[in-house]
């Protein structure tokens, strides 16, 4: 089972900052990460997506991998903002399914307002009581929600048919 964590904050550069925590973390074995980013939205309301660059690891599986890019898209690039084909409408259903409905992801949208940024996370394996020490120096609204194992393989299989 992984947790899909979502850190708002109202500006850039704390979520980065929280960001090299999460890293930090990594390293130091408190969190099992499966995908990491800091996704912030600029004044004129543009997206931004910020990944671990060259030779900041994050282990990431084959099925990790694809679950975590439809997680992410379904969750910073909502449908309502363009034509959703009937692929990406089984998508979201199934993302649906999977706990993270419309809900979760309209309160996504909501830490994300221009000039806000989030820090993106999905873990396998995490120590609570540690990570959340580390992170509550830098505040922010936290939203969370866990996919199951079985759920990851069916997206991530959805999304090979859907690509």
């Amino acid at each position: 089972m992984s947790e899909l964590i979502v850190i708002g904050y109202d500006d850039r550069p704390t979520a980065h900052a929280a960001f090299k925590v999460v890293q930090t973390l990594q390293k130091d074995l408190v969190v099992e990460l499966g995908g990491l980013a800091v996704v912030s939205v600029d004044e004129d309301g543009e997206t931004h997506v910020d990944t671990p660059g060259k030779g900041e690891k994050v282990a990431v599986s084959a099925t990790a991998g694809a679950l975590w890019g439809i997680v992410f898209g379904m969750l910073i690039l909502t449908p309502g903002i363009g034509v959703v084909g009937a692929a990406v409408g089984g998508l979201i259903g199934k993302v649906s399914q999977m706990g993270v409905d419309k809900n979760f992801r309209e309160k996504v949208h909501s830490l994300l307002e221009p000039g806000a940024a989030a820090v993106v996370i999905m873990a396998s394996k995490i120590t609570e009581d540690k990570f959340a020490a580390a992170l509550q120096p830098f505040g922010g609204t936290v939203l969370k929600t866990s996919l199951a194992e079985q759920d990851e393989k069916d997206l991530a299989e959805q999304l090979a048919g859907a690509a």
